[in-house]
C-alpha cells in the first residue's frame, strides 16, 4: 500500500475513536463560558449565577458532552439553559417533569418549559421532556442514563412524602457507575423532620439516608454552594430569602444582602455491578 493511501486509511480508522475520546473528556472552560454568556439565557437567570455556581457545580458532578443527563423537575428551565446546549451535539438532555395531571403548578411548569424549548430551537431542538407520576415515578428505561441531577427539589418531595420513591426511580434509570447530583437547602445538623418540613431546609444526613437507602453510595460532598451568611431562622423558612422573598418589601434589603440559601452539594454513585 502506498504511504499516502496508508496514512489516509489510518486517519479514517482513528477518527471515530478520537472523536469518542474527545466527547468523554470534561467540558472545557471555554465551552462553559460560551453557554454562560448565551443570549438565550433569561436575564433574571443570569444574575443568579453568583449564587448557584453552575460551572463549578456541573464540573463537580462530572458532566461530559456525550452523556445522557436527566434533570428532575427543572421548573422554568434555569439549568436547561446550560445543560441542553452543552449536550446537544453529542449527548442527550432530558427534562423530567411531573405529569400535568399532578397539579396546576405542574401543568403550568411544563407549558412554560416546552414554550422555552420551542422558542430557541438552536439550543433546545434535541432536548426531550418526559412526564412522570410523582406517586409512581418512572424516568425512562432502566440503566439508560449516565447522570441524574436535581436542584432544590428534595425538600418538596419530603413535604409530599414521595422522596423515597423519587430516589428509587433515580437508581433504576441510572447505569451502573452512574452519578446522582443533588443540590438543596442545608439545615443545621440535628434539625427535626417537623423543622425540615416547616423551613424547607434539609439536613445533609437526611438526604444521604434517602440516597443510600435507595442503593447509592455517597462519593463526595462539596461546599461550592455554601452561604455562611444564611442563619436559617426566618419567618417563612427558606422562602424568606431570594429568589422567593416571600415577605415582599418587609426587610427586603436584609434578605437580599444575605443572598440565596446555604446549600449542600452531594455527588452519589450507583455502584457498578
Amino acid at each position: 500500500m502506498k504511504p499516502a493511501l496508508l496514512a489516509l486509511t489510518l486517519s479514517a480508522l482513528l477518527a471515530p475513536a478520537l472523536a469518542h475520546a474527545a466527547d468523554a473528556q470534561p467540558i472545557s472552560a471555554a465551552q462553559y463560558a460560551e453557554v454562560l454568556k448565551g443570549t438565550w439565557r433569561a436575564p433574571q437567570n443570569v444574575v443568579r449565577d453568583v449564587y448557584r455556581h453552575p460551572q463549578q457545580s456541573l464540573q463537580f458532578f462530572g458532566l461530559r458532552p456525550n452523556q445522557t443527563v436527566i434533570e428532575i423537575t427543572p421548573g422554568s428551565g434555569w439549568y436547561s439553559e446550560l445543560l441542553a446546549p452543552l449536550l446537544k451535539d453529542h449527548g442527550h438532555y432530558i427534562a423530567a417533569v411531573q405529569a400535568p395531571t399532578a397539579s396546576d403548578y405542574a401543568r403550568k411548569s411544563e407549558e412554560t418549559l416546552k414554550a422555552k424549548f420551542a422558542a430557541t430551537p438552536a439550543q433546545y431542538a434535541k432536548a426531550q421532556v418526559v412526564e412522570f407520576d410523582p406517586k409512581a415515578p418512572v424516568l425512562g428505561k432502566p440503566g439508560s442514563a449516565d447522570t441524574v441531577l436535581t436542584f432544590r427539589n428534595v425538600h418538596n418531595w419530603v413535604l409530599a412524602d414521595t422522596a423515597p420513591l423519587m430516589f428509587e426511580s433515580f437508581f433504576k434509570v441510572l447505569k451502573p457507575g452512574g452519578v446522582l447530583g443533588v443540590v438543596d437547602h442545608r439545615a443545621k445538623d440535628g434539625s427535626s423532620l417537623d423543622e425540615i418540613k416547616h423551613s424547607g431546609y434539609l439536613t445533609t444526613a437526611y438526604v444521604v439516608k434517602l440516597a443510600t437507602d435507595a442503593g447509592f453510595k455517597l462519593e463526595e460532598k462539596s461546599e461550592i454552594n455554601a452561604n455562611p451568611k444564611d442563619t436559617k431562622d426566618y419567618p417563612e423558612g427558606v422562602w424568606t430569602l431570594p429568589p422567593a422573598l416571600t415577605l415582599g418589601e418587609k426587610d427586603k434589603a436584609k434578605y437580599v444582602a444575605i443572598g440565596e440559601s446555604d446549600r449542600m452539594t452531594l455527588r452519589f454513585v450507583k455502584p457498578a455491578k
